[in-house]
């Protein structure tokens, strides 16, 4: 057995219903995938599972989504040690504690180059730095991520298939998969 971190796309299904954490848990449950837990309401869920390619456990579980909740979400996987190597690479460290909501990471279904910074700095007009660690885009927005013009151009189209998380949720679901 696997330990694993799962990330959903976007949990809002219209029409201002969003999932319910547990609906989202049992979900998991009927997958057979053990122990699962969400961290608050943010899409996350760990659980334990057989060892398998990351690649059947997204598809496995975007089937059951779509299933149960009448939408096709993207959903990333990653495997528990992974996400600890994904958190512990955070190159913003001292931004991070010094305001856990203004460093994000997105989080890449494929891994990005380090030539797709060159495509977004000029976008970068309030001080935010980008860096590429193990794939994924590390932001730090130097303030509030929802006042950057930054984060509008970093969309799925331009980098695949991908979702952010602040250091907050990083950081929270490091402890789920450590502890």
């Amino acid at each position: 057995m696997k330990n694993y971190v799962a990330l959903l796309y976007s949990i809002i299904l219209g029409e201002k219903r969003r999932v319910v954490m547990t609906d989202l848990r049992a979900m998991a449950e009927r997958l057979g995938y053990l122990g699962p837990r969400t961290l608050v309401s943010t899409g996350n869920i760990v659980f334990d599972a057989p060892d398998k390619p990351l690649a059947d456990i997204e598809a496995e579980l975007e089937a059951a989504f779509a299933a149960t909740f009448g939408r096709h979400v993207d959903i990333i996987a990653r495997v528990g040690e992974d996400w600890r190597k994904l958190a512990a690479g955070n190159p913003f460290p001292a931004e991070s504690e010094a305001d856990p909501t203004r460093v994000h990471v997105r989080v890449m279904r494929s891994p990005l180059r380090p030539e797709v910074l060159e495509m977004f700095r000029g976008h970068c007009s309030r001080g935010e730095r980008m860096e590429i660690v193990g794939g994924d885009l590390w932001v730090d927005f130097a303030g509030k991520a929802s006042e950057s013009k930054l984060l509008g151009t970093l969309t799925t189209k331009r980098l695949g298939v991908g979702t952010f998380r602040n250091w907050n949720t990083v950081r929270g679901l490091r402890e789920m998969v450590t502890g």
